[in-house]
């Protein structure tokens, strides 16, 4: 699918657009990673949905903005993406940090949200991964979140859980965001705006839980049971205390379903998404 471009608040921004006079599926990605990573779905979903997948600021081949990013400056951002598209109203879909990014969306303008769906999400409680703990220390962290094959092999290590699943397109995709100029720097920006070595911000996810608890609006939780770097805990609680909402737990699958298990991923979003657009 060709790759388009659009100016938002001063910064280019890549997305990737079916098109078509359909219900609007906007699809956000988690932290350090890029569009590619719905690239499943677009294929798939396209006959029911115009699906916008994208590259959030100072992600895959988007501009990197001068100041950090946290999840709720990239809601409000995702809203002024859609306007520049003339796009009115969408429902939201998004992995780990982008899946809290679309709840913060909900947030912001729930007139404009149709439904949500929520892949591993961040920003639903405290626990965060070592490794992500030792990218925020002032000498440490520079080593760790350093530019290389090292940084290239921890994370496909960390969101995958069959590493047979890793095909060469989804490791060249990794290290070509891996080793972007500036990309580590913006990746460990980002993470500082939603962590601190205790966790995640606790105003944050509780923020984030207060949204989920008081919406109307459909919700569809799917979780990976091997997620390393988000605990399913998180998700299940999150679901218990979301009124119009349901959890899958995919077996033998990490922290990107979307990925690890298109096929059924797929099936649910369709599923989901055709059953309330009636």
């Amino acid at each position: 699918m060709e790759d388009l471009y659009t100016s938002v608040q001063g910064n280019t921004i890549r997305y990737r657009d079916t098109g078509g006079e359909k219900p609007v599926l906007l699809l956000t990605h988690g932290i350090g990673s890029s569009l590619e990573t719905w690239e499943a779905q677009a294929d798939s979903l396209a006959g029911h949905f115009r699906i916008i997948s994208w590259d959030l600021p100072g992600h895959g081949l988007s501009d990197i903005p001068h100041d950090a990013f946290g999840i709720e400056t990239y809601a409000g951002f995702a809203w002024h993406f859609l306007d520049a598209l003339k796009i009115d109203q969408a429902a939201v879909g998004g992995n780990s940090m982008g899946a809290g990014i679309s709840v913060h969306m909900m947030g912001l303008h729930p007139e404009r949200v149709t439904k949500a769906v929520l892949l591993n999400s961040a920003a639903l409680g405290k626990d965060i991964p070592l490794p992500f703990r030792l990218m925020l220390l002032p000498i440490l962290g520079k080593l760790i979140s350093k530019p290389g094959q090292m940084s290239i092999d921890n994370q496909i290590k960390g969101i995958f859980y069959d590493q047979d699943k890793v095909t060469e397109k989804v490791k060249a995709t990794i290290a070509r965001n891996v080793m972007r100029e500036g990309a580590q720097a913006a990746f460990v920006a980002t993470l500082k705006e939603i962590s601190t070595v205790s966790g995640q911000r606790e105003s944050l996810y509780s923020k984030t839980l207060a949204i989920l608890s008081s919406t109307k609006k459909p919700v569809l939780f799917i979780h990976g049971r091997h997620d390393v770097v988000i605990p399913l805990a998180h998700s299940q609680h999150a679901q218990a205390m979301t009124p119009n909402s349901k959890l899958i737990i995919l077996e033998d699958c990490g922290h990107t379903p979307q990925i690890e298990e298109p096929v059924e991923v797929n099936k649910l979003l369709t599923e989901f998404l055709l059953e309330h657009e009636a």
